[in-house]
């Protein structure tokens, strides 16, 4: 099991429905104060429902911080009030992203983005509390058939390699089981599904 003394960056990668939420949130349940960062908006009926649900899930005593687009401030400011800070998930604020830069067509500097993400990963490398992040594992699919849907999975696979390179573990979910790819967390850890 981590050592609770020593804050590490966990990132958990996977395919839709393979145990990614669920594995990030066994590697949270372990400490006392956790704080689970959303990225999801309650956009439609669908993710409304989805959202729900995932707060039933929970414990009731981890505090929920919902956050679309500044990851990098929340963890700063909220770190140190927490054993663990639990990230669900990058994968839509990689959407959330792209879809604040293509609604303010005004906004033309390219290193927006880049600068939310350079300030995730310096976030990341001095948040005093441990960090758990979900994402999916895009490297593994097809080539969308659209620009956006391009956009989306190169930008998701450089962040993810990017946090997978800062990162004291990086565990690939395969079918509900944990495929260590980076540090012990994963040969340690079992998940009940």
């Amino acid at each position: 099991m981590q050592e609770r003394d020593r804050r590490t960056v966990t990132l958990v990668l996977g395919g839709v429905r393979s145990g990614k939420s669920r594995f990030a949130q066994e590697c949270a349940r372990r400490f006392s104060r956790v704080g689970f960062i959303a990225t999801a908006k309650p956009s439609d009926a669908e993710m409304i429902e989805k959202i729900r649900r995932h707060r039933e899930e929970r414990p009731n005593h981890w505090q929920t911080l919902e956050e679309p687009l500044e990851l990098a401030r929340v963890i700063t400011k909220h770190a140190a009030a927490f054993d663990t800070l639990l990230v669900d998930c990058l994968t839509i604020f990689i959407a959330n992203l792209l879809d604040a830069a293509e609604a303010d067509p005004a906004n033309t500097d390219p290193t927006s983005m880049e600068l939310r993400i350079e300030c995730l990963l310096e976030a990341l490398r001095t948040a005093p509390a441990s960090v758990v992040l979900v994402s999916n594992e895009v490297g593994s699919g097809v080539v969308p058939p659209y620009p956006a849907g391009r956009r989306f999975r190169d930008r998701l696979g450089e962040l993810n390699q990017r946090v997978a390179a800062i990162a004291d573990n990086v565990v690939l979910m395969v079918a509900g089981l944990p495929v260590t790819l980076k540090g012990t967390i994963g040969a340690r850890l079992g998940v009940q599904i």
